[in-house]
């Protein structure tokens, strides 16, 4: 069966950019020169592209409908980023569709066949890493989308927002490398995603602008699911020469990796140095309270909704967006240096 056409058949037809075609199916949304109008709606007579319902909706001022892709709502991280951009999305008056794929790309494969069907006009995402035809399909037939936190390789035409991953892994490591510590042990997220390798390569900057040789063995990346955060944490201590203190960078095994600290009485910081990639309240409740990088959650969703809403208008140029936000490194008593530290 021959496919529907899509926006991108009539920008490349009519020989003008994706955007300036959205401002000809969107009056509203900017100028267009009335040669090159005629010259688009001629296209679009001809190839037979029918506008999604989503381009309707904005050039008839109805309310627009998003999707909202996150991969695991019992990720406190994605709960909480997931309630921001729904409550930024109601400030303008945006209805949100929510799916989550729980780190499956069948069931995000799913999603997007569902979200295609409800004819949304964008979809901000938090992509498994998978599903590359169908997110290139997505855009194909005119859905803006953004990826938070997340990005996929192989798509160097989507608009993403995200933490500095790199610079915040950089950044902690450093700090505990000025305490004297040279056993720095890492849990993060898997290397099939963006957010685990970009926090891997931060690490092994920091070590090398310190002249420091990088133990592979010290680096653990683990699934987001499950309790693999503690798994790998008591592995790590049951080293021969175990670390004298750690990062967990994985969000998403923050608990799980804290847990199995309280559960094998390791004293913190005497006998090990934490840092962790977290925002909860209860960090600060620990005892000691736990140095975390900070993820400004409020300015990934604001960034993310912009985003969408400045492509479903036609406001932006050709061209992908990417907007690092910096996170905040919180230093707190969890810390120490390495002269007070008992190796054990």
């Amino acid at each position: 069966m021959k496919k529907a056409p899509t926006i991108r058949d009539v920008a490349a037809t009519a020989g003008v950019s994706v955007s300036v075609v959205s401002r000809v199916l969107n009056p509203d949304s900017g100028p267009v020169a009335p040669a090159k109008r005629q010259d688009v709606l001629r296209v679009i007579d001809e190839l037979g592209y029918r506008p999604r319902a989503a381009a309707r909706e904005l050039s008839a001022g109805h309310a627009l409908t998003i999707g909202l892709v996150v991969t695991d709502l019992s990720n406190p991280f994605f709960a909480r980023l997931a309630d921001r951009i729904v409550w930024e999305a109601r400030s303008h008056g945006i209805q949100v569709v929510l799916m989550t794929t729980q780190e499956d790309p069948h069931l995000e494969a799913d999603s997007l066949d569902t979200l295609l069907d409800r004819s949304v006009s964008g979809v901000i995402a938090t992509p498994t890493g998978g599903n590359i035809e169908k997110w290139a399909r997505l855009q194909d037939l005119g859905v803006n989308v953004v990826f938070v936190d997340r990005t996929i390789d192989e798509l160097t035409d989507v608009d993403v927002v995200s933490i500095e991953n790199f610079d915040s892994a950089k950044r902690s490591t450093e700090y505990l490398i000025g305490l004297g510590h040279t056993r720095i042990a890492l849990v993060t997220g898997p290397r099939s995603t963006s957010t685990g390798r970009a926090r891997i390569n931060g690490y092994r900057a920091a070590h090398q602008d310190a002249s420091l040789a990088v133990d592979p063995l010290l680096i653990r990346d683990v699934p987001f699911r499950g309790d693999s955060g503690g798994d790998a944490v008591g592995s790590l201590l049951a080293m021969p020469q175990p670390p004298t203190c750690l990062i967990v960078a994985n969000t998403a095994q923050v608990q799980s990796s804290v847990r199995r600290l309280v559960q094998t009485g390791i004293r913190i910081p005497e006998e090990l140095s934490v840092i962790v990639f977290d925002d909860n309240p209860w960090t600060e409740l620990m005892s000691p309270p736990l140095s975390v990088i900070r993820q400004p959650l409020d300015m990934l969703a604001v960034h993310s909704l912009e985003l969408v809403l400045g492509r479903m208008q036609g406001k932006l140029s050709d061209g992908p967006r990417l907007i690092e936000v910096k996170a905040d490194f919180l230093a707190r008593n969890s810390c120490a240096p390495l002269a007070q530290t008992a190796i054990h």
